[in-house]
């Protein structure tokens, strides 16, 4: 078994629940919560809304909103006023362009405001279960670059090495597990490399822990 699949194996173990982190309900929901989750933590959004969905249930309900509507209920998420202004501009554009519904192609859902790549790959897996490519978050930057599975910086260019380098079953659950992990323990700054499961298989054990990756190796 290669130390990639090895590595990959080990942190299913250590993350038997890893899973998409944005609470949502329908795939509008989902489109929502991503726009807003960018530069923000998950718990955040997942806080912000519930009160928000209650209200505003279609893609005609944000459309006919003003981003100051919308502003009261995320006024605690980064970059709010300009969130809110992407929520209704894409809001209409599904009612003018999709009848409503959310387009279930990256090429369309990239025509949204406040959507790119990363986010567009993200609500076609967990709204529509259709696998294009592989969700590039900050801790799948960190994480994968400390694995040594890609030297790239550039989230296209990582996703492209994670997409060689895994067959496509597992291109879903690779940021769900690498983002557990950058949460548990590959944390930024300096990672707890001396607990984590996979420090035998990781170049960057050594790195940060030069003493006792040595030892480990007697």
């Amino acid at each position: 078994m290669a130390e990639t699949e090895k590595t990959f194996a080990l942190l299913k173990k250590a993350y038997p629940n890893a899973k998409y982190y944005l609470t949502f309900t329908t795939p509008l929901e989902l489109m929502v919560a991503a726009i807003l989750s960018a530069q923000v933590r998950d718990e955040v959004v997942n806080a912000s809304t519930p009160l928000l969905f209650e209200k505003y249930r279609k893609a005609e309900d944000f459309a006919k909103a003003k981003p100051d509507d919308i502003l009261k209920f995320i006024s605690k998420i980064t970059f709010a006023g300009n969130k809110a202004k992407n929520i209704v501009n894409a809001c209409t554009l599904l009612v003018e362009k999709h009848h409503g519904q959310v387009p279930k192609s990256a090429e369309e859902l990239t025509e949204l405001p406040g959507i790119g790549r990363k986010t567009a790959n993200a609500i076609l897996q967990n709204a529509f279960d259709i696998v294009e490519g592989v969700v590039v978050d900050t801790h799948v930057i960190r994480v994968a670059g400390r694995l040594g599975w890609t030297k790239h910086e550039d989230p296209e260019k990582i996703e492209q090495d994670l997409m060689r380098l895994f067959p496509k079953k597992d291109w879903k659950s690779v940021p769900h597990l690498l983002k557990a992990h950058g949460r548990a323990i590959c944390i930024a700054g300096k990672p707890k490399c001396v607990e984590c499961p996979v420090k035998q298989h990781c170049p960057s054990f050594a790195t940060f822990y030069p003493k006792e990756a040595k030892a480990g190796k007697k």
